[in-house]
C-alpha cells in the first residue's frame, strides 16, 4: 500500500490518541469525514493499524512487579523454536515475548502480582518442558519510558 502525507498524518495522531472521535481526527489532518473515514478503513484492512486499546495505570490498579526475562531455549530446532512460541501464548503474566538474534534466544516482559508470583510462573515453565533451558531475570524498578508512538517519519527516511 503506499502511503501518502496524510495516511501518515492519520497513523501519527492514533498512536497517541486512539480514542479520537472521527471528526476529530479529520480536522487534526485536514480532511472531511467522509475521505478521513475511508483512509482509516484502507489502513485497517491492509493491517497497517493493528488494534486499539488503552494504556492502563497499573500502579493505580494493583500492587504488580514488572519483569524482563532473557531466555535460552535447550534445543534450538524449528519445532522446539514453535513449541516455545506456543507455550508463551498460554501465560497471560508474559504481556509480550520478542524472539532474539544474537546471545539470547527470546526476551520476555512479564507482569504479575510480586516476586514470588513471578517465580511460581517461572518454576511452572521450567516443570511444563516447553524448551526453556535458563532464563536470567531482570526486575523493573521504575519506568523511564513507556511504549510510545514509533517514529515514522525516521522509518521512512523523513526525518
Amino acid at each position: 500500500m503506499q502511503l501518502d502525507q496524510r495516511d501518515l498524518d492519520i497513523l501519527r495522531v492514533l498512536s497517541t490518541e486512539g480514542r479520537i472521535t472521527k471528526a476529530a481526527l479529520a480536522e487534526r489532518i485536514g480532511l472531511s469525514p467522509t475521505p478521513c473515514w475511508d483512509r482509516l478503513k484502507k489502513l485497517e484492512q491492509a493491517g497497517l493499524i493493528e488494534g486499539y486499546g488503552a494504556r492502563i495505570n497499573l500502579k493505580k490498579l494493583a500492587p504488580h512487579v514488572t519483569v524482563f526475562v532473557a531466555a535460552e531455549i535447550a534445543d534450538h530446532t524449528a519445532a522446539s523454536f514453535r513449541a516455545f512460541e506456543t507455550a508463551m501464548q498460554r501465560y497471560s503474566e508474559v504481556t509480550a515475548c520478542w524472539a532474539l538474534g544474537g546471545g539470547f534466544d527470546y526476551l520476555l516482559q512479564i507482569v504479575t502480582r510480586d516476586i514470588d508470583a513471578y517465580q511460581r510462573l517461572i518454576d511452572e515453565m521450567l516443570d511444563a518442558r516447553i524448551g526453556l533451558s535458563r532464563y536470567f531475570t531482570y526486575v523493573v524498578t521504575k519506568p523511564v519510558k513507556g511504549a510510545g508512538a514509533p517514529p515514522l517519519d525516521i522509518l521512512l527516511g523523513n526525518g
